[in-house]
């Protein structure tokens, strides 16, 4: 067991609902007034199905395009226009982690589901997410996504760790999962309190 914990030289993080909160529904309050008009939006439109291609490398441009309905598709143009107040919020506790495995002198990484147009907007409102990681993923740069396997190679092949000294972290148990058939040790984030247990459980966190 502990020959296994020494083995993990890096801690991955995933961003989105594990360093930053993120609330689509925001973007789209001022035209429909309330969580439940934005929700009942977000699933008429497939909000999730049409975010994750951007995520996965389409432009702008063609995400808008994309979208028959003129309606539709000038509100989901506020979604781009309006992202900062969709990730305004830091997720409670997770920071502190992230620094404090930092003084630790653990290295530092980040594999992140992002659109490449909308990461500059994070990169602005959280300028730590620029400086605080020695090699960072973005899906949308990449043309992958989380869960697939080569992702999380890109991230092993760029930062010189082998999957096996890496611990992945994510919201999400199919990243979770996908990290793990990648090779890496993964945990699964639920709040900061479960990720700190889980960290000093491995042996990279005092």
């Amino acid at each position: 067991m502990d020959s296994d914990r020494t083995a993990i030289k890096a801690v991955v993080f995933d961003i989105g609902n594990v360093l930053l909160q993120w609330h689509p529904q925001r973007a789209f309050l001022p035209e429909l007034g309330s969580n439940a008009a934005a929700d009942a939006f977000i699933a008429r439109v497939g909000f999730h199905g049409w975010n994750r291609l951007n995520d996965g490398g389409r432009s702008r441009d063609d995400a808008l395009a994309a979208v028959p309905d003129p309606a539709d598709r000038a509100l989901l143009a506020r979604y781009g226009e309006r992202f900062a107040q969709t990730i305004d919020q830091p997720m409670p506790g997770s920071w502190e982690i992230l620094h404090a495995l930092r003084e630790q002198g653990v290295p530092l990484g980040a594999i992140t589901n992002f659109s490449a147009w909308l990461w500059p907007v994070a990169l602005r409102l959280y300028p730590a997410l620029g400086k605080v990681f020695g090699t960072v993923v973005v899906s949308g740069a990449e043309g992958v996504l989380k869960p697939e396997r080569a992702i999380y190679r890109i991230f092993c092949a760029r930062s010189g760790f082998a999957p096996h000294e890496c611990l992945f972290i994510d919201d999400a148990l199919e990243n979770v999962i996908g990290a793990r058939e990648a090779g890496m040790e993964a945990v699964q984030f639920n709040h900061a309190l479960s990720l700190r247990a889980a960290l000093t459980q491995a042996g990279v966190m005092r």
